[in-house]
């Protein structure tokens, strides 16, 4: 009997570009790289592997999904022998790729594709809050020429405390940056017992209590899970220092908004630069849109032109893997 080609669903566009490398990997004739209009017009519409790059996603988010998007995910669901998905994303909490892991299938990231670019922006968040650009930014719009010595002056980073919330790529390259800078920094992640790091004091996720009153600054570079599902509340809140200032380039789920709004409004926080939100896009009529010390982004501090290479990268070297038979990387558990 013979055995039909590995049938891999790609975008037109990274059909195109990755066809002559995945048929180096795979081999001549071992493979049929498919769109999604070939796979939905054949009579073999099942695909074995899908790689979900950015171009797929588009401008869907997790809760607002374009229909190519939705034709893409249908596809995915009614394949009965696909085994392995690999997405553009370090993180893997559309409710898509829980639904296909439940199902078996191997669910692949492409996490440290984008971690230098996600940490380069919370810091650029960090420091036009601590520089006080909203504020600045403001008086340019209007005209009026506000210097920072006319009321109290920014602090100085160097000697303030930094909670880093995650240890992966993203948040180990923020504790970098923010070292350098000569902030102290402290890091909660899931391990209850963190291997010690060289210059940063570790706790595990539950000791978080525990630190946040000596955080100026609470960095959220974490996945979501169950366990860090709203973890930012308005208790979590109330145990930072007035003034303090959140920066978020996690998922918006890890923090309640209200209680975020509150203590905006109320003044006990310093300020926020958010790139994540609990739904998205951020509804038009919320708050945090006006707010003089919040700087929003629409979920964008991963972006960058070197991150289609990346991904592409780590697709094919897993694909290599997937061939001789060797474990994943970054394979969802």
């Amino acid at each position: 009997m013979t055995l039909r080609p590995l049938r891999i669903l790609l975008s037109p566009a990274v059909r195109q570009e990755l066809a002559r490398a995945i048929m180096q990997v795979m081999g001549e004739g071992a493979v049929e790289l498919v769109s999604m209009g070939e796979a939905a017009n054949t009579a073999q519409a099942g695909v074995d592997i899908a790689f979900v790059s950015r171009d797929v996603t588009g401008l869907s988010t997790k809760h607002e999904l374009t229909q190519g998007l939705q034709d893409f995910y249908a596809l995915l669901r009614r394949s009965d022998g696909l085994r392995w998905v690999h997405i553009h994303s370090a993180g893997a909490d559309r409710p898509i790729f829980a639904e296909l892991r439940a199902r078996g299938v191997q669910v692949t990231t492409s996490s440290g594709a984008n971690a230098e670019v996600v940490a380069q922006t919370a810091l650029a968040g960090l420091l036009s809050l601590a520089r006080r650009f909203p504020q600045l930014m403001a008086a340019q719009q209007a005209r009026t020429w506000a210097p920072l010595v006319s009321g109290p002056l920014p602090r100085d980073l160097a000697g303030q405390t930094a909670v880093i919330v995650g240890w992966g790529p993203i948040g180990r390259r923020i504790a970098a940056f923010l070292r350098l800078l000569g902030l102290q920094v402290v890091v909660a992640r899931h391990s209850p017992a963190p291997a010690p790091e060289e210059g940063v004091e570790m706790v595990g996720l539950a000791q978080l209590p525990a630190v946040l009153p000596r955080a100026d600054w609470l960095v959220l570079a974490c996945p979501l899970t169950p366990q860090t599902r709203a973890l930012v509340d308005a208790r979590s809140l109330a145990l930072l220092p007035a003034g303090a200032c959140l920066i978020n380039v996690a998922r918006g789920e890890v923090v309640v908004e209200a209680a975020l709004i509150s203590a905006l409004q109320a003044g006990q926080l310093g300020g926020a630069y958010l790139d994540v939100f609990e739904h998205e896009p951020l509804d038009s009529a919320s708050p945090l849109w006006a707010l003089p010390q919040v700087i929003v982004t629409p979920h964008s501090a991963g972006h960058s032109d070197g991150n289609h290479r990346r991904v592409c990268a780590l697709f094919l070297a897993n694909l290599a893997r997937w061939q001789a038979g060797q474990p994943l990387q970054h394979a969802i558990p």
